[in-house]
């Protein structure tokens, strides 16, 4: 029998269009893969299935991003199913409706159950506590920072600490290296962003999903602040998919008009290339509105070797040492923004490459892909004993 036989691993995610759950998820099944073990994600699916593909992964197409409570009883059976023919040895789940569906899968089959903790799940209610608890309910819980794992045992204080575990997500520091990205890559970029080879603004990058909580509308004022006092001096590029939500683009669209900022602030989409839009970029701005469990974009761009402006929220207030790799600010606080866009524009380029050293060996001793994995196939191993 193959010493790796065991290592047969079903994780389950409602989309795989984009997002650091995603991304963690591909990078778990090339762990997994390059182990000789067999990765299956059940998902509804999306643009990021090419990547799951490449990673030696393989898609079983599920409903499993329904919130509809039918839906998630008969996920259930469609889980169970799924596993049994492949012979799954453990479900791993990263989604709370989905996770109801996988532990009742797991628990028919009498399978390990691991959850991944991505969110900060704030209960406003006992019924909402007791949706989000599914999270706590894993043979092992991974949080994606000490923050995380701290909330998890405050919010469910049933649960034993021996049973959750720390594994910050990763960055892929191949890919994330300012020497591995071409100039044409740059270029390409900036000529999508409909800058011209002449244009001198400093680019500021906000690569976050178009989503209420990630904080745009601050960025907004702060650049009407910084264009009012320094006019031509930074352009704002919002890279990031709206993911259909349509009336939160159209209050983005109206309050850059708003602010006189159309030519300052641009949305741009979904970006594919991230390491080539940071290479492009000079500053990386992380705005978000709630704590986030780890905050893997502003860890890239560390990674890379920007100049870091973010929330002091969450896990950011855990991967970024204030001052030192980056700066911190109030989240909401428009003003406490481009007082640190100021900061840092002023400090020229010289200045900046240092701040961006530092903040680059920092991410680069803490934050792996490779670390990620390895820890995450010993979680794995350790639930399913020698043969795994």
């Amino acid at each position: 029998m193959n010493e790796r036989a065991a290592l047969r691993i079903l994780q389950v995610i409602p989309t795989l269009d984009a997002g650091g759950a995603e991304r963690t998820t591909i990078e778990v099944a090339q762990a997994i893969t390059r182990e000789g073990g067999c990765a299956i994600v059940a998902t509804k699916g999306g643009r990021m299935e090419v990547d799951l593909a490449q990673a030696g992964g393989v898609v079983a197409h599920l409903p499993v991003h329904s919130k509809n409570p039918g839906v998630i009883l008969m996920n259930a059976g469609r889980i169970q199913r799924q596993a049994a023919r492949a012979n799954v040895k453990l479900i791993h789940v990263r989604s709370r409706a989905p996770a109801w569906s996988a532990m009742w899968a797991a628990r028919a089959l009498k399978l390990p159950f691991v959850t991944t903790y991505h969110g900060i799940y704030i209960a406003k209610g006992p019924i909402k506590r007791a949706f989000n608890a599914v999270m706590a309910r894993g043979d092992m819980v991974i949080a994606p920072s000490d923050f995380a794992r701290a909330h998890v045992l405050r919010e469910h204080p049933w649960v034993k600490p021996d049973r959750v575990v720390t594994i910050p997500r990763g960055v892929d520091l191949e890919s994330f290296d300012p020497g591995a990205i071409a100039p044409d890559r740059i270029a390409s970029l900036r000529r999508a962003w409909g800058l011209s080879t002449d244009d001198e603004r400093t680019i500021v990058l906000v690569p976050a999903r178009l989503s209420p909580i990630k904080g745009h509308h601050t960025v907004i004022e702060a650049a009407a602040k910084i264009e009012a006092v320094q006019p031509g001096r930074a352009v704002f590029i919002l890279a990031g998919d709206s993911q259909g939500r349509n009336d939160y683009v159209a209050q983005l669209d109206t309050a850059i008009a708003a602010c006189g900022v159309r030519d300052v602030v641009r949305r741009v989409g979904h970006v594919r290339d991230m390491p080539a839009a940071l290479a492009a970029a000079a500053v990386g701005v992380f705005p978000s509105l709630v704590p986030e469990s780890f905050g893997r974009a502003a860890v890239e761009a560390q990674a890379m070797g920007m100049a870091v402006i973010a929330a002091d929220l969450g896990g950011q207030s855990e991967t970024i040492m204030n001052e030192k790799t980056g700066i911190l600010f109030p989240a909401g606080d428009a003003n406490a923004l481009a007082a640190a866009l100021e900061r840092v524009l002023a400090m020229g380029v010289e200045a900046r490459r240092a701040l961006g050293e530092s903040a680059m060996a920092h991410a680069r001793s803490r934050y792996s892909t490779a670390a990620l994995q390895d820890a995450t196939l010993g979680v794995y191993r350790r639930l399913l004993g020698a043969n795994a």
